[in-house]
């Protein structure tokens, strides 16, 4: 009880009550690259990126699916011009999603496919719905809004929304004594998702949560955890083409 109260009065005394969201935003960017100098760093330094670690997928019918993944990003000035490969490996297939020029499409054996709409959406949402789309809202020319703060397990959030060039808009609870990103919300349809981040680690001077879990409303359909991710590897393009 008396870390709680603790943890309450210094999340009230790093709470700025006339903070924007815009300036919130900025605070949580500088957070993410504080040892490389910010935007300009984390930039610098995620020019690439290769994440592995495994992934466990929740069905409809109450069924598990476990897979290692590999995700390899080369960056681009925005979000739209990145390239990104997500290979998955499950115990009976292993494909890859492929993401360039703003496009999904998919690769199985050397074959080009097109993707379940509920995996190319997926997809869509780990890239645009992320930490990565907060970090960089200014060059995906995203607007940041305040809605307010709350209060969760006495600790307190500051709530801001984030509304892309499609008008997708995403809810970022930011921790207010961290400027660490905590948890996201937002709706699709009649599914309000929440992706909640842990185990928050420093990679190459720039902060990273190891753990993710995604929930559709309130039950868990995603877990994921990072086992190793290296930034600044030369990366050839032809990873991200199909022909």
């Amino acid at each position: 009880a008396k870390e709680d109260k603790k943890d309450n009065k210094s999340a009230k005394t790093n709470t700025v009550n006339s903070l924007t969201g815009e300036q919130i935003a900025e605070l949580s960017v500088f957070i993410y690259g504080r040892l490389v100098g910010g935007r300009q760093g984390l930039n610098q330094i995620r020019k690439t990126a290769v994440e592995r670690g495994k992934i466990s997928i929740k069905n409809a019918d109450g069924t598990t699916e476990n897979a290692s993944y590999e995700l390899r990003t080369m960056r681009g000035e925005s979000l739209d011009k990145e390239k990104i490969r997500f290979d998955q490996e499950f115990p009976s297939s292993k494909f890859a999603l492929i993401y360039s020029d703003n496009k999904i499409i998919g690769v199985f054996n050397d074959s080009v496919f097109t993707p379940r709409e509920e995996a190319a959406k997926s997809f869509q949402n780990q890239i645009w719905r992320g930490i990565e789309a907060l970090i960089r809202y200014k060059e995906n020319g995203a607007t940041i809004n305040l809605i307010g703060k709350e209060k969760y397990m006495g600790a307190e959030y500051n709530v801001i929304e984030l509304t892309d060039k499609e008008n997708l808009k995403t809810r970022f609870f930011v921790s207010a004594k961290t400027f660490r990103v905590m948890w996201i919300e937002y709706t699709e349809g009649e599914i309000k998702y929440q992706r909640k981040f842990y185990d928050y680690r420093e990679s190459q001077g720039t902060l990273v949560p190891y753990r993710s879990v995604l929930f559709a409303n309130g039950k868990q359909v995603e877990e994921i955890t990072i086992s190793t991710v290296t930034y600044g590897q030369k990366m050839e393009e032809t990873i991200f083409q199909t022909s």
